[in-house]
């Protein structure tokens, strides 16, 4: 058993640094890679793109990554772990299998593939069979919007990414996992962790959430003396240095910008953060409470104490819905009066809008520059502001209504208030709404499917 191992977060969310990754693996030694694409309305997205081409469905840029980075992964015996299949595990693997093979890897790699994570063909028959899938915010049952569904994805732990890794797996893609899965599958297996030693796993599933957000932990949106945070435009991503003892030190790699202090670690600890003693993952329940922090010496901070309980009974599941269409328009008015200008346009707008007849679920407007971030809070002599961007959403069933309301915006520029700029992306684009539901499903229900793919 080895005594430390070092897993690397290289992808926060889909569309983060594309460069981080690479910088991991090739910065300084590193045993895995984490890579984290995934967030609730992401699967939707991937949905609909699979909707229209059975081939897509996946996050795309991962297959490009592979093919900068697998060269040196194989040489350098790093593993990968990462989301990167949504709704379509088994096409993002061939398109890696197909980049490892144009690398001329034949015979040096194994995928390992978990799927079970996607129950959209099993919703009417679970239904029927009483699992209502209740709406956990509002109690409603999943019935309700059955016909508005675009996708609906189990949140799978670390089990299936485990049995990959002991499979021999090199690279490990999944559909809807845990974030904290993602790190905490390469600590049970390389430091034999027992699924039941609950604060040993509460310990990795703490790890993987501190560095799932890729640099937020290690600089990047951190307020602690954000000033003083260095070369942000080099901000290296984070490295969980851990021991078999379940304790381990949140650094990143030598010659890299931003910083890892107790505060930029605290901040992130908090991160989606309800009751800090019961942080509930598929793997165990964690409680942030019992968190230790010190330094270890510059740009390590050691993390130690923590406990965990037994997990639960059910698996979180992740569902969207269409739910309406929405606009949002803008208009930037200039000093002087720019706030004043700003809301007579509002009243004009919705004067016209009333005179059309128009109705909408919702409508609301936003002063930016004077009151969209903290309201009545802001406290600033408003009559000095320079420019003001007057906001403006509806959201409505009726797409109709809400095309309507896009084509009210640009006629304010010439029969509203003066002094108005900001008019440059021609009418408001009308979207489809992807509302969220989370729910509750028995884990009996649940059958994670784990494969492997020799290159």
């Amino acid at each position: 058993m080895k005594q430390k191992i070092r897993i690397a977060a290289g992808q926060g969310f889909w569309g983060d640094l594309p460069e981080a990754p690479v910088r991991q693996v090739e910065g300084g030694p590193i045993d895995y890679l984490m890579l984290d694409y995934l967030a609730e309305v992401t699967m939707s997205i991937m949905q609909k793109q699979r909707s229209r081409d059975p081939s897509a469905g996946y996050a795309k840029d991962f297959v490009p990554l592979m093919k900068q980075v697998l060269p040196a992964c194989v040489e350098r015996n790093i593993r990968v772990t990462a989301n990167a299949g949504g709704v379509n595990v088994a096409g993002c693997a061939a398109a890696v299998k197909d980049v490892a093979l144009e690398l001329g890897l034949h015979g040096k790699l194994r995928l390992g593939l978990v799927t079970g994570d996607d129950i959209m063909p099993a919703l009417d028959e679970l239904l029927d069979r009483g699992i209502e899938l209740r709406n956990m915010d509002t109690g409603a049952p999943l019935a309700t919007v059955r016909d508005r569904i675009q996708s609906a994805n189990v949140y799978l732990g670390a089990a299936p990414m485990l049995e990959a890794l002991n499979l021999g797996a090199r690279v490990v893609i999944t559909g809807r996992a845990t974030d904290t899965g993602l790190t905490l599958a390469p600590l049970m297996h390389e430091f034999g962790w027992s699924p039941n030693d609950w604060n040993k796993v509460a310990a990795g599933t703490i790890a993987g959430h501190i560095i799932e957000c890729g640099a937020q932990c290690s600089g990047g949106n951190c307020q602690f003396e954000w000033r003083s945070i260095p070369n942000l435009a080099d901000v290296g991503f984070p490295i969980i240095e851990a021991a078999p003892d379940g304790t381990f030190v949140v650094t990143k790699h030598d010659r890299t910008g931003g910083w890892v202090t107790i505060p930029s670690v605290k901040e992130q600890l908090l991160y989606e953060m309800g009751d800090p003693r019961e942080y509930i993952t598929p793997d165990c329940i964690a409680d942030f409470s019992t968190v230790r922090l010190e330094y270890e010496g510059r740009d390590r901070v050691r993390v130690f104490g923590i406990e965990g309980r037994p997990a639960t009974d059910t698996f979180k599941v992740s569902i969207s819905y269409t739910a309406g269409f929405k606009a949002v328009g803008t208009l930037v008015y200039s000093w002087p009066d720019a706030y004043d200008k700003a809301q007579a346009a509002d009243r004009i707008l919705r004067a016209r809008l009333d005179r059309l007849g128009l109705k909408f679920d919702q409508m609301l407007t936003e002063f930016v520059g004077a009151n969209a971030t903290h309201g009545p809070l802001a406290g600033r002599p408003r009559e000095d502001l320079p420019e003001v961007q007057l906001r403006v959403g509806v959201r409505a069933e009726d797409r109709k209504a809400v095309e309507q309301f896009a084509k009210q915006i640009a006629p304010l520029v010439l029969t509203g208030p003066p002094g108005v700029t900001g008019f440059a992306g021609g009418r408001p684009k009308v979207e489809e709404i992807v509302a969220y539901w989370p729910a509750l499903i028995p884990k009996t229900e649940i059958t994670p499917a784990v494969s492997i793919i020799e290159v």
